[in-house]
């Protein structure tokens, strides 16, 4: 199975940032370590907090996660930096924003100079259009154009 590389790993690890105790992230969600989703089923494991260590381990495991929605939604050959792309936008979003966006039906039709406008349109959350987000989509669409 292809994983991504360790510059997309950095890249989400960046956006994400590190947290050792739980937050709500900008869409009201509680979530620890590098943008690790918490569920009332596992939040007791998370009372006391994480240490960054356990937090690698949680982000790898979820990336896993979003590399196999990417494999599963796209069908045209990537490079290491579209693939690193498109496995930061799932890991944020959800495999389902994946699925039913109009990115991936571009990226599936190798349209690949109307995908960057296509990541801008996800930098909402809450409601609100956030700078955070502004940002990691720029720097998804620079990944994603550096092949």
């Amino acid at each position: 199975m292809r994983h991504i590389t360790q510059d997309g790993l950095d890249l989400i690890c960046r956006f994400e940032g590190f947290s050792p105790i739980i937050y709500l992230c900008p869409a009201g969600y509680p979530t620890i370590g590098y943008g690790h989703l918490i569920t009332e089923s596992n939040k007791e494991r998370f009372l006391d907090g994480i240490d960054e260590l356990e937090a690698l381990d949680l982000l790898k495991t979820d990336v896993q996660k979003a590399e196999q929605v990417v494999l599963r939604l796209i069908n045209v050959p990537l490079t290491d930096g579209q693939f690193d792309a498109l496995v930061s936008f799932t890991f944020n979003l959800g495999g389902g924003a994946l699925q039913r966006s109009t990115l991936r039906r571009k990226v599936n039709r190798g349209e690949h100079s109307a995908v960057p406008a296509e990541f801008m349109k996800w930098v909402w959350a809450g409601g609100r259009k956030q700078k955070g987000l502004v940002k990691r989509r720029n720097s998804e669409m620079n990944f994603y154009l550096s092949y």
